[in-house]
């Protein structure tokens, strides 16, 4: 086996060239995502990675499914940590143990040059290959990173102060950025315990828009998760009557004959019935009893108590503020 500590030395002594090695990322959930690389194009194998990942709207809490230590047809070396969390054997020149759990390839934010580190929006990730008959492959995955529920979008790019990516002749190469978007696909309508059962039969009816709002301000804060946005109109009103989405004509009434028409339309219908209820016609976001039925007298009575009232202050006018808690 090659004595460890003289390689490390020359792991990021790097000349510039053309990339020629690519960052390819895989959505596995809505949180996880693998970074994967491919030097297919490349005469040489790729010695080792220093790359930044970021993520918008959110934070990296994770990286697992990563190579550890040497000769293991991986890239289990990680220079940041490798003197913080391995010995080396002062006569042998070998490693140890590769077993302290806080060897990653996350470098420290103290490093030089590297990103804040688990728990903030970027991590700068290092990883190198050491080996004797067990090469790493010319393309394969790196490591999985997992991101707090809240982020949408996450990339990844070279790392210039800690050496980009350095191929085993000590050239650079500089990555194009390679990103993966609707990492958690946003929903207008709260996902939170105070909607639970409400948001259930919403996925049911196949989240239809009139169920939703047009302005964050009638969403508590408390009830606006990381999968809720406020960019569609028409269920302002809904919940109170307003089927259709609209108001009556010129009248400005939101409540009145057309929400009518369209909750007799809809009457004693299921959501999974033959045909099923149009969701816009279930007032109440419930089923009456234990029948099952979503549009039926509670629908019937709301609609009444809200007859030709208009936007405005409540109880005289609505105030636009579906959908509500339960």
């Amino acid at each position: 086996m090659r004595r460890i500590a003289s390689i490390l030395i020359g792991f990021f002594l790097c000349e510039s060239a053309w990339a020629t090695v690519t960052i390819a990322l895989t959505k596995i959930s809505d949180t996880k995502v693998a970074i994967g690389y491919n030097a297919t194009t490349e005469l040489q194998l790729v010695r080792a990675f220093a790359l930044d990942v970021t993520v918008t709207g959110g934070t990296i809490v994770g990286i697992a499914d990563y190579a550890v230590g040497d000769d293991n047809n991986g890239y289990g070396i990680f220079p940041a940590n490798f003197n913080r969390y391995i010995t080396v054997n002062p006569t042998t020149g070998e490693v140890e143990s590769w077993d302290d759990p806080n060897y990653t390839p996350v470098a420290p934010p103290d490093t030089p040059g590297a990103l804040g580190g688990l728990g903030t929006n970027g991590i700068t990730i290092e990883m190198g290959s050491l080996y004797d008959t067990n090469p790493p492959p010319k393309s394969g995955v790196l490591c999985t990173i997992t991101v707090h529920p809240c982020a949408t979008k996450l990339c990844v790019n070279g790392n210039v102060i800690r050496g980009n990516i350095v191929m085993e002749d000590g050239s650079e190469r500089v990555p194009v950025e390679a990103c993966i978007f609707d990492l958690c696909p946003l929903d207008c309508f709260p996902n939170t315990a105070r909607y639970a059962i409400q948001y259930a039969d919403w996925v049911m009816y196949g989240k239809p828009k009139c169920w939703c709002n047009a302005a964050s301000i009638s969403i508590p804060p408390e009830d606006i998760s990381c999968t809720t946005t406020m960019n569609y109109t028409a269920g302002d009103y809904q919940c109170d009557g307003d089927a259709s989405g609209k108001p009556y004509l010129t009248t400005g009434w939101r409540v009145y004959t057309d929400d009518l028409n369209i909750i007799a339309a809809n009457w004693k219908r299921k959501i999974s019935g033959t045909p099923p209820a149009n969701p816009c016609a279930d007032i109440s976001h419930k089923g009456y009893l234990t029948i099952g039925w979503r549009v039926y007298t509670d629908d019937l009575g709301i609609l009444a108590a809200n007859w030709k009232k208009k936007a405005g202050t409540p109880p005289a006018g609505l105030a636009g503020n579906c959908p509500r808690p339960e």
